[in-house]
């Protein structure tokens, strides 16, 4: 198993939540935006599967540290995200100023 930490994971918040297509965008507290193509995230398929209208339901965990979809009883860590990262090129990081 692998496990990576690091401070910037640990500081990084999810500030909110929208998706076009099945692209799924997370901006961070700390100014970064994390682009997820769910259809290439197999642990990401209910997310993929569900209506545009079960997407719009999400909130943010308290200090941000994860996203939840009640109606879908599911969520993602921002650890998670920021970890795939590092280990899949296909994942993109932008920065929002």
């Amino acid at each position: 198993m692998l496990t990576l930490t690091n401070k910037v994971t640990e500081q990084a918040r999810a500030t909110g939540v929208h998706f076009v297509g099945n692209m799924l965008y997370v901006p961070l507290s700390d100014g970064r935006e994390i682009n997820v193509p769910m259809d290439r995230v197999e642990w990401l398929n209910w997310l993929e599967k569900a209506t545009p209208e079960q997407q719009s339901k999400w909130s943010i965990e308290p200090g941000g540290f994860a996203i939840y979809w009640e109606e879908l009883d599911d969520g993602i860590e921002v650890c998670h995200l920021l970890e795939m990262q590092l280990l899949w090129p296909g994942m993109e990081m932008s920065r929002q100023f």
